[in-house]
């Protein structure tokens, strides 16, 4: 039985994770840690990681970005305990320093943890290397109201992999009304929808003469996350020092 430290465990997506592992037997949630308190959770929950004191065997973030410090942290006093980081909203900084940390201690990182959208990646990946520098690209993610980063950790995936097989520099364009210019052939367009209660739509437009190719992702349920997410859990479970992500676990 994996015991699980549920990061970030009263929001949506902690509680999608508490209701998959509850229908699963071979994993359980020893702990939570969330700066909201719950008298009806099952199991023992804290305001701060540094207060757990139940044995777990793998940390499954959904929490929120300041506290990617305390999590590794945290990881690293247990014994190099794996952590999955589910979290969006990174900076620069801190991937670079999740990256460091995987040096010493198993993270598996990943700004999407559904399957399609990793497909979806791959597939953008081949369009771009068959297109060329012919096809302007966009990038077009919706999400609900409720979300605060912008554009989407799961759009900057997209643009990032379509960029690394790119020839030549990239440059991310997300504001175009405040420039007055011509579209440039290196410019990927990022483009961030908020409203109602969409889980995730993702839209990846390559734009060439006389014709339009496009590539999409919709997420019917925060579901989905959550199964990646306790998949990426037990697949973790006893690995070595290392940055893991999706494409490792397929």
């Amino acid at each position: 039985m994996v015991r699980i430290l549920l990061c970030g465990c009263f929001g949506k997506m902690g509680r999608a994770v508490q209701q998959l592992v509850a229908a699963r037997e071979d994993c359980e949630i020893a702990a939570g840690v969330d700066l909201l308190g719950d008298t009806s959770a099952t199991f023992p929950a804290y305001t701060k990681i540094e207060a757990v004191q139940e044995p777990v065997d793998v940390i499954i973030d959904f929490s929120h970005p300041s506290l990617l410090t305390p999590i590794l942290s945290f990881a690293a006093q247990k014994g190099g305990i794996p952590a999955v980081l589910c979290t969006t909203g990174y900076s620069q900084e801190q991937v670079a320093a999740l990256k460091v940390a995987a040096q010493t201690q198993p993270v598996f990182y990943s700004r999407n943890m559904s399957l399609g959208i990793n497909l979806l990646i791959e597939l953008s990946k081949k369009a771009a290397l068959v297109l060329g520098d012919q096809f302007d690209i966009e990038i077009i993610e919706k999400h609900h109201n409720q979300k605060i980063d912008a554009p989407s950790g799961t759009a900057l995936m997209l643009a990032d992999a379509i960029a690394g097989v790119r020839e030549g520099e990239t440059q991310y364009v997300y504001d175009r009304h405040a420039q007055r210019k011509k579209r440039e052939k290196s410019e990927i367009g990022l483009h961030a929808v908020r409203g109602g209660t969409i889980v995730g739509e993702h839209e990846v437009i390559f734009a060439g003469n006389h014709e339009v190719i496009t590539l999409s992702h919709s997420a019917q349920s925060k579901e989905l996350f959550a199964t990646g997410a306790v998949n990426a859990a037990l697949y973790m479970c006893g690995k070595a020092p290392g940055l893991y992500d999706m494409s490792n676990m397929i």
